[in-house]
């Protein structure tokens, strides 16, 4: 018995560079080109500037005037170029392109405003900034006195900002509910850590969380500066996150808007706690961190009647967080926790729960798809017989 050939398939010619570049947005494969290209551009512009600037001397490898430093600070920079492009490219997919990378390019009720944009840019080029310092921190002491020269120093800032961009580029180009709050729980960590490293006052730990925010230094520009963000990416993954919920009825539309505005006041909350700081605000800096809580907790408890069909396991989760947040401030006001382990326990609850019920929002979406819209009367065509 013979076995029958397999007919070979025709070879598949690669896209032209110049296809890619007049249609960005055409498919998978074009927008990895595309962020290709913009990482090469990146390595150029960069490197050479940084040769001119490294020309004639040894660079150390961080600290005031360092390779590290120049890599932060440039990548920062064309961070934000690289995101603001990413967006544009993305105006208008092509239905290729939404097939292939997912429903996460447009989510309906869900369209990014100005001010989202550039939270999401700053947030991206702030993790940029500090993960590059940090980087350069720690190969500084991993070679104790070494220098870096001229050309390898210039070819290695090219290299940092072709991967800044590339990465950045790909980011806002992909941009998801899952991405965001991806992007949402790595500045915070990044922005605290940064805060706390940089702190004049190395026993800020014994008053509580805010005091990072009063030092009059680096420590505390970095502290609120990254609640003020971070509250309004907050307030931008409210939206993503609620735009799946079910809304056939007006009743479900009310609750899903409620659970929505619940979220957006987390976000705002969270942003006045860096916009008044506890040393010149007090009341009202200890307002804004308490309503927080309470509006967690608000949306923890209504969450089964808001949304019934969350999944039980994630409710029951949710009242978990809330249980343990009060026992840590009972904790807290028997004096066996002091405050600043009280609010890092709370913040990480909090902002944990919000990137699972991202989560579990899209996976609702994805298992009830939005039926389709009916044909109005009057856009109906006649037949004509």
């Amino acid at each position: 018995m013979t076995q029958a050939k397999a007919e070979p398939h025709a070879t598949e010619r690669a896209t032209p560079l110049s296809s890619v570049l007049r249609r960005p947005a055409e498919n998978a494969e074009s927008l990895e080109s595309v962020a290709l290209v913009v990482g090469a551009i990146g390595f150029v512009v960069i490197g050479l500037i940084a040769l001119a600037a490294f020309w004639g001397r040894d660079l150390p490898i961080s600290g005031a005037g360092s390779l590290a430093e120049f890599v932060a600070l440039s990548s920062a920079f064309v961070t934000i170029a690289a995101f603001v492009f990413g967006r544009l490219v993305l105006r208008t997919p092509s239905p290729q392109l939404r097939a292939e990378v997912g429903t996460g390019l447009d989510v309906p009720g869900a369209r990014l405003h100005w001010f989202d944009l550039t939270a999401l840019a700053l947030a991206h080029a702030v993790i940029v900034l500090l993960g590059w310092t940090g980087l350069g921190d720690l190969l500084e002491r991993s070679f104790i006195g070494a220098v870096v020269f001229t050309l390898p120093g210039a070819l290695l800032a090219g290299v940092g900002a072709a991967v800044t961009m590339y990465a950045v580029f790909l980011s806002a180009a992909r941009l998801t509910p899952m991405l965001l709050s991806l992007v949402l729980a790595i500045f915070l960590v990044v922005g605290a850590l940064a805060s706390m490293l940089s702190s004049s006052d190395p026993l800020w730990w014994q008053k509580n969380l805010s005091a990072l925010g009063i030092s009059g230094d680096f420590s505390a520009l970095a502290f609120n500066v990254t609640l003020i963000i971070a509250g309004a990416i907050v307030t931008t993954i409210a939206r993503y996150g609620t735009a799946s919920l079910p809304t056939s009825t007006p009743r479900e539309l009310r609750n899903r808007n409620l659970v929505r505005l619940g979220l957006v006041l987390i976000g705002v909350f969270l942003a006045c706690v860096g916009v008044f700081p506890v040393s010149e605000f007090f009341v009202l800096h200890n307002s804004v961190a308490t309503g927080m809580a309470v509006a967690f907790a608000a949306i923890v408890i209504g969450l089964p009647w808001l949304v019934p069909s969350m999944p039980r396991v994630f409710v029951i989760l949710g009242y978990v967080y809330v249980g343990v947040i009060v026992v840590l401030g009972v904790f807290f006001a028997t004096g066996y926790y002091n405050l600043t382990a009280v609010e890092l326990v709370a913040a990480v609850l909090i902002f944990s729960w919000i990137i699972v019920f991202l989560r579990n929002a899209g996976a609702m979406r994805s298992e009830h798809p939005a039926p389709p819209t009916p044909v109005r009367q009057a856009e109906a065509v006649p037949i004509s017989g």
